[in-house]
């Protein structure tokens, strides 16, 4: 019988401008930490996530030009909302407030280099939801 054989997603890449400034954005949004190497001007750096795959920051000559066709969703472990004022005072910018009056959706976000991503509810956010509807 033959092995089933798979791929292992090992990191996870963003081409941008800055790839140690992205980074180190992006380590203040996961609270995880750079590679130990990575070095202001280095055309690679990486975020070590504690699960996962790696975040992966690769500088290209050309801007972003268009909207992601991949993109990240976060899932806060304080609220949703306390998490897009924080990210907003990092450096992101809202691209989109999918919000909705009853506290489900989403915002959409952008780091500073303009990749877009998304902002969850909370497992918090969820369990209020679902204890306000009983």
């Amino acid at each position: 019988m033959l092995a089933r054989m798979v791929s292992v997603v090992q990191n996870v890449a963003i081409d941008c401008a800055d790839a140690y400034g992205l980074a180190r954005f992006w380590s203040e949004v996961t609270g995880r930490p750079q590679h130990p190497t990575d070095r202001p001007g280095d055309p690679e750096a990486q975020v070590m996530l504690a699960e996962g795959p790696i975040l992966h920051f690769n500088q290209v000559p050309e801007p972003k030009t268009g909207k992601n066709r991949l993109h990240l969703c976060l899932r806060p472990e304080t609220s949703r909302d306390e998490e897009v004022e924080r990210l907003l005072g990092i450096g992101a910018t809202l691209v989109a407030d999918r919000r909705n009056p009853d506290g489900s959706g989403w915002a959409v976000l952008a780091d500073p280099e303009g990749n877009e991503f998304c902002v969850l509810r909370s497992e918090s956010d969820r369990a209020a939801a679902g204890a306000a509807g009983s």
